[in-house]
């Protein structure tokens, strides 16, 4: 008997908002903990004046782009697809925000919380992130299970949804693009005069920049990271249920069955999330005596107490059991989603691909981006000789990087269609089986993005502990934190760009599918360019994104510059600095850097679509994903190993803080910041964004201009 879709449907729009439900209780308790003394408070309330001044506008310049694409949208296709585009963008920026919201006042309570241990920071820290987490997840599942259930389920009307990943994908381009221009453009500037030219140490009240460091860290960080997520979430189950929507005359269900991992998904990450921030079940409503009690009982015997001697081996551990804890839960319960669907066992066996290739991905970077591994060390070691082979080393390691999870991908995608091949002997299910991977992937996202997003809370709580003046051994407890935070993130952008190729791969059949493309000659006198114009892509991407950063980091060291020159005792610490300068400075540099790489997105797959026609636009999307993926691990991987090994530096390697080695190591954290944070994980937006451009307007797409 199969569970009818609608009931699948159903099911996931409760899970989601359950999920808000636990959205607004955690919400509730990191907002109850102490905000520490007023020094700490007045500099909490300046970064989040800081970043909600620049998310506000950022959003109002990002609501003109909507308007403007949802018109066109509803003129040359159809007004469904308009509305889902704007329900997309909506959701997608009201995660993102709500992210911020909680991050810029968790910051200072995770700084007041570590003045008592080091447990206690990490609960608040991970608590903030797991808000982010889960509201992405639920945000997005009751957003488009509601579109769903507007269109009465109708597989006809489901390439209406499209829009609303269409929707969350720009609003992730443009968030993480201008957040990373922002946040690197105050990082690298605060860094080159403070640390490298002045010698004073990070996040010190008298850098002019410190303040807009802080807020950067917010909105490219957090919201940016959000929105990002959300559309790779988002697509993952669209591009899934689309293909569906192909076999669904053979079994509806399988419209049905991403809807359903997902929800069952949301569960797995609660229990996940559980398992780091405490061993006590807060709900007075849940009986001592019921199955949830006893189950979180069981599962809190594995939540592990970090005491003031912990390693970043121990932080990690933690954060490890909480993801592979959910990803236990979550294969046991999709288990259950597949037996109750009727489909084949086979796409179980999928699910399991996807999540053993995203944990794959997940350790892999961890290895090349810990302070605790050889790729890390060596890039510390290198320093010992100055800035040129700091970069070179991190270079030859980010590269080197980028072998397994291109090889870890590959085969999930061969295992994927093999299985779905096997399953119902067609290519189709076998595409669609590897859109169910990605589903897979990222079915544990509730927690996966919780411990990427509490890094950037943890490392705002070292700044004010500093600027604060707290004892030494608060800040050694957000400089832990934070260490760990850098690899986290790294693991979360692995994450995201390994399920941005599944994803991509699966939107791109559904593209060929609406384009009614019957084949594809790689030989054809339209594909070779297509493929060259895709596989350009990423780096004038990257290059429009770098320059920028670099462009914003040069106004905010000119300034900096010029307070430590004019302002009479700045150095001495009698003087005050102007923060609202650099903040001013970093708004509007990535406000108006932020236009063309978002633009160029959207055109180019339109103009590649309607001059050179379908099938060259199959191919330019093929080079994208392919040049994207590398360059997009490269980025991600050399940035956080450079981070890292300057952090490891800081630990008393290599003559510690201040040391030559230690001046080279910034240089190259300064060089890795708008590796990690601005460029390589906009490249996997980029890819998602420029695919399901490619498949809303496939239906008005021809042979192009040069019909041979």
């Amino acid at each position: 008997m199969m569970f009818p879709t609608s009931a699948s449907v159903v099911i996931a729009l409760l899970m989601g908002i359950a999920g808000g439900a636990f959205v607004i209780w955690e919400l509730r308790r990191i907002l109850a903990y102490d905000q520490g003394n007023e020094t700490m408070q007045a500099i909490a309330k300046a970064i989040q004046e800081g970043a909600t001044a620049f998310l506000s506008r950022e959003y109002r310049i990002i609501a003109i782009f909507v308007v403007i694409v949802a018109t066109v949208i509803s003129t040359f296709l159809h007004w469904q697809t308009a509305l889902c585009f704007v329900v997309g963008a909506i959701a997608s920026a009201s995660a993102g925000y709500l992210g911020m919201y909680v991050a810029v006042r968790a910051n200072v309570r995770t700084a007041a919380a570590a003045s008592h241990n080091l447990h206690e920071g990490l609960r608040v820290a991970f608590g903030s992130g797991s808000i982010m987490g889960m509201a992405v997840v639920s945000f997005s599942l009751i957003g488009m299970t509601v579109l769903f259930l507007v269109f009465n389920g109708n597989p006809d009307q489901l390439t209406y949804v499209t829009g609303f990943g269409f929707g969350a994908s720009s609003i992730a381009l443009f968030a993480r693009v201008g957040g990373g221009i922002y946040t690197k453009a105050a990082d690298v500037g605060a860094d080159l005069v403070g640390k490298v030219e002045q010698g004073i140490p990070e996040d010190d009240p008298r850098n002019p920049a410190v303040i807009a460091d802080n807020v950067g860290d917010n909105v490219g960080d957090v919201a940016g990271m959000g929105a990002d997520l959300f559309e790779s979430y988002s697509g993952s189950i669209i591009a899934a249920a689309t293909l569906g929507a192909a076999l669904g005359a053979k079994s509806p269900a399988f419209i049905g069955l991403p809807f359903l991992v997902a929800a069952v998904g949301i569960i797995a990450s609660l229990f996940g999330i559980y398992m780091v921030t405490g061993k006590e079940l807060k709900c007075a409503a849940i009986a001592e005596d019921s199955i949830i009690a006893r189950i979180a009982r069981f599962i809190g015997q594995y939540v592990m107490e970090i005491d003031e001697n912990a390693s970043l081996d121990d932080l990690l551990k933690a954060l490890r059991r909480s993801v592979w804890g959910a990803s236990a839960v979550i294969l046991g319960l999709s288990l259950f989603a597949i037996l109750i669907s009727g489909v084949s066992f086979n796409y179980w066996l999928v699910i399991l691909v996807g999540l053993l290739a995203g944990n794959a991905i997940a350790y892999v970077t961890e290895y090349y981006t810990s302070y605790t591994e050889k790729p890390t060390q060596a890039i510390a070691h290198a320093t010992q000789t100055g800035a040129a082979t700091t970069i070179i080393q991190g270079l030859a390691v980010g590269m080197m990087s980028t072998v397994f999870p291109v090889l870890i991908v590959s085969v999930a995608i061969l295992l994927s269609i093999w299985l779905g091949f096997k399953a119902d002997g067609t290519i189709a299910a076998g595409l669609y089986a590897v859109a169910l991977a990605g589903v897979g992937m990222l079915s544990t996202l509730g927690v996966t993005l919780a411990t990427d997003a509490y890094g950037p809370v943890a490392d705002n709580a070292g700044g004010i502990a500093e600027m604060s003046h707290l004892p030494h051994e608060v800040r050694n407890r957000t400089d832990a934190l934070d260490s760990l935070g850098n690899t986290t993130a790294a693991t979360g952008k692995g994450f995201a760009i390994g399920s941005a190729i599944l994803t991509a791969l699966a939107l791109l059949a559904a593209y060929v599918t609406a384009a009614k493309i019957d084949n594809l000659n790689i030989l054809g006198p339209t594909m070779l360019p297509g493929i060259l114009i895709g596989a350009m892509m990423p780096y004038l991407f990257s290059a429009l994104t770098m320059t920028a950063v670099g462009k914003a980091a040069h106004e905010i060291v000119v300034e900096v510059r010029r307070q430590f020159r004019e302002i009479p005792g700045l150095m001495e610490g009698t003087g005050k600095p102007d923060y609202a300068a650099c903040v001013g400075i970093s708004t509007e540099s990535a406000l108006r850097e932020m236009i063309l790489p978002g633009a160029l997105a959207v055109v180019v797959p339109l103009v590649v679509g309607h001059v050179l026609g379908k099938e060259a636009l199959a191919g330019m999307l093929v080079g994208t994903m392919s040049s994207g993926f590398l360059l997009a691990v490269m980025m991600a991987n050399a940035g956080g190993a450079w981070d890292n090994a300057k952090k490891w530096i800081e630990t008393g390697q290599y003559g510690g803080k201040g040391s030559d080695s230690h001046k080279a190591a910034v240089v190259g954290d300064t060089v890795g910041d708008p590796f990690k944070d601005t460029s390589g994980p906009s490249l996997n937006i980029l890819i998602k964004l420029m695919t399901i451009v490619s498949l809303v307007f496939a239906s008005s797409f021809g042979s192009g201009w040069f019909n041979f």
